[in-house]
């Protein structure tokens, strides 16, 4: 319902006002809108019966007056059993202004009380299909500034030289790529200090952000699904289902792949030096002996950028 006062509709007096009434038709007929509009108003000073309502509803319908027939059409609807023409004419309304949920609570309540209107049953179909498309374009927009945001460049921060070439050395181009690593994978890498850890963290932290963020909910998984999508239009599908087995690793390497839940050599390959890096007791010689063995098979660790 807007935000207009509901009144019960109340016939007071038909007969004064019917002279206004047969005059608002002749004026409209005549194509005399605004001294119909004017005849009509005068009519509802003394009556306001469904019939006067709602004639005066779809005259301000076709002037392209939305608000006051929503207004008229929703006295109407607020008996028990309104007509269904008003209930649907106030249906189109709310789609045309965009009150998608009003407009298919209004058809629902339609079709519970003449189930079979084929009218009604068409307009709830389509009120949901652009429920259903409004709320896929928020969700791209949102995707798409999300996104944006994600693939801003480290240079476009304020960080000193130092920080951003120890960043650069990591394969950390973009914001995005710095919220997917911890502390602690910064901290493994040679030449991160402490410093440099924190002004990036103060960075983040200025723009309401933490280092590890994109890890969090799904998303580092949710990345990793979709460059595995695109490792498959590359490279050869068996190739990447190829269990870690297959590679000749030391103990130590062995061990870290396990700590990671990795299985296959293609979700090997979606896992980045910065992420290795970061595991417990994993050091260079680890990292370089893992980077051979997807490279004999034609693979490599995922780089940021």
């Amino acid at each position: 319902m807007s935000n207009a006062t509901i009144k019960h509709v109340n016939p007071a007096n038909p007969t004064a006002a019917k002279p206004h009434i047969d005059l608002a038709v002749r004026h409209a007929n005549e194509g005399r809108r605004e001294e119909a509009v004017a005849s009509y108003r005068t009519a509802l000073e003394s009556d306001r019966s469904v019939a006067t309502l709602f004639a005066f509803a779809k005259l301000l319908d076709r002037m392209g007056h939305d608000e006051e027939a929503i207004d008229l059409y929703e006295e109407i609807c607020y008996l028990p059993t309104p007509p269904v023409n008003a209930m649907i004419n106030l249906a189109v309304l709310y789609e045309d202004m965009g009150e998608l949920v009003r407009a298919e609570r209004c058809l629902r309540r339609v079709l519970t009380l003449y189930p079979n209107n084929g009218h009604a049953r068409m307009y709830v179909k389509d009120v949901c299909a652009v429920k259903t498309m409004s709320y896929d374009a928020n969700a791209e927009q949102q995707t798409a500034r999300r996104n944006a945001i994600l693939d801003t460049p480290i240079t476009d921060f304020e960080l000193s030289a130092r920080a951003r070439n120890c960043l650069k050395k990591v394969e950390i181009r973009t914001l995005g790529d710095l919220l997917r690593v911890t502390e602690a994978e910064l901290m493994a890498f040679k030449n991160f200090g402490e410093t440099s850890i924190n002004e990036i963290k103060a960075m983040l932290n200025s723009r309401g952000l933490r280092l590890g963020q994109g890890l969090e909910g799904g998303f580092e998984e949710s990345y990793r699904r979709e460059y595995l999508d695109q490792l498959r239009l590359q490279v050869a599908p068996e190739l990447l289902e190829l269990p870690i087995s297959a590679l000749e690793l030391t103990i130590r390497a062995k061990k870290a792949v396990q700590l990671l839940e990795v299985r296959t050599l293609g979700e090997l390959a979606c896992r980045t030096e910065a992420e290795l890096m970061g595991m417990k007791n994993f050091g260079s010689t680890s990292l370089d002996e893992i980077k051979a063995q997807l490279a004999s098979h034609g693979l490599s660790l995922r780089v940021l950028e």
